[in-house]
């Protein structure tokens, strides 16, 4: 194998066992806080006055470029030192941009707390979902968090690879702070309508491709080849211009329905339903939706070597 080759496709497995493996460690300090800390400095100083669209604009385009920036010299100084240490930097990048274990485990959680209790299920939920959970019933609790495995499924495995199979490691790390703008700042309410307008709108560029990927990937691995008209029918009618894809995947796959009213900061939200078959969701659902993730991870893998495999070899 080239030498090339090797030294990037050796961080990326790494990464992905690594996080197949153990998740998100909490002993160790996560890039992602550390995100959030200057997206929440920026935000406190830039977002009052007037020019918000503006001061947002660049605040989130500089905060991009530069994780971007940041993440190409350093792996290019190491590199110039040992490539070894050039590999694995790339592996902890690539290890902390990725999200699929810590998901899985988070969304059992939830089922396994409403097993104990609903308002036990309750706060468990109110954990990955942004909705307010205070008053929801079982049912709408365990849709939520299927409906965030399938979304963040997108959001934090699949999309991650797609931009490093684009950008390499740096391309992976400026993902990361895309999608982290948007989680803060990315809502239409009245705090954030204005600033966070563009960081909302360049999350929505850098999920589209990978929102409709990780549909067609999720079908594959179901082997379910006739959902295709059914995500096509649902995924374009989620508010989102993404979200409603993997989600409509999953659907689809469980013969269930999301989506529907929730309350978001106060206000109610009326979500369109995906899909029409309204029975009772259940730990075998969840299941079935965490071999589905994995199985999807993996031919994103898979994707994502060969790419790259096939650009090296047509460039050589």
């Amino acid at each position: 194998m080239d030498i090339k080759l090797l030294y990037t496709f050796l961080p990326l497995i790494m990464g992905w066992i690594a996080d197949r493996l153990t998740g998100d460690p909490r002993w160790l300090p996560h890039p992602v806080v550390g995100m959030g800390k200057v997206i929440a400095w920026g935000e406190k100083w830039l977002n009052r006055y007037g020019k918000r669209v503006f001061k947002g604009a660049v605040f989130s385009i500089i905060l991009i470029a530069g994780s971007y920036l940041l993440i190409w010299f350093i792996i290019k100084e190491l590199n110039a030192i040992h490539p070894c240490l050039s590999v694995l930097f790339s592996f902890f990048i690539i290890f902390f941009c990725l999200a699929g274990k810590t998901l899985i485990d988070e969304v059992r959680n939830v089922f396994l707390a409403l097993d104990s209790s609903v308002e036990e299920g309750r706060r468990q939920v109110a954990r990955i979902v942004g909705r307010d959970t205070s008053s929801l019933s079982p049912q709408q609790i365990r849709t939520a968090a299927l409906e965030t495995l399938s979304e963040n499924l997108s959001d934090g495995v699949i999309a991650p690879l797609f931009w490093f199979m684009l950008l390499g490691a740096p391309g992976m790390f400026a993902y990361k702070m895309v999608n982290t703008l948007d989680s803060m700042i990315g809502y239409k309410n009245e705090r954030y309508k204005q600033f966070g307008c563009w960081a909302a709108r360049i999350d929505d560029i850098a999920n589209y491709i990978p929102a409709r990927l990780t549909a067609l990937l999720m079908i594959i691995a179901s082997g379910k080849l006739s959902l295709f008209s059914f995500v096509e029918k649902y995924g374009s009618q989620h508010a989102s211009p993404n979200s409603g894809y993997p989600e409509a995947a999953l659907a689809g796959i469980l013969d269930c329905r999301f989506g529907g009213p929730n309350t978001y900061f106060g206000q109610i939200v009326e979500k369109p339903y995906i899909g029409y078959n309204e029975k009772e969701l259940t730990t075998t659902d969840l299941k079935v939706a965490v071999r589905i993730n994995i199985l999807t991870e993996i031919l994103m893998l898979i994707l994502v070597i060969a790419v790259i495999a096939l650009i090296n070899y047509f460039q050589a």
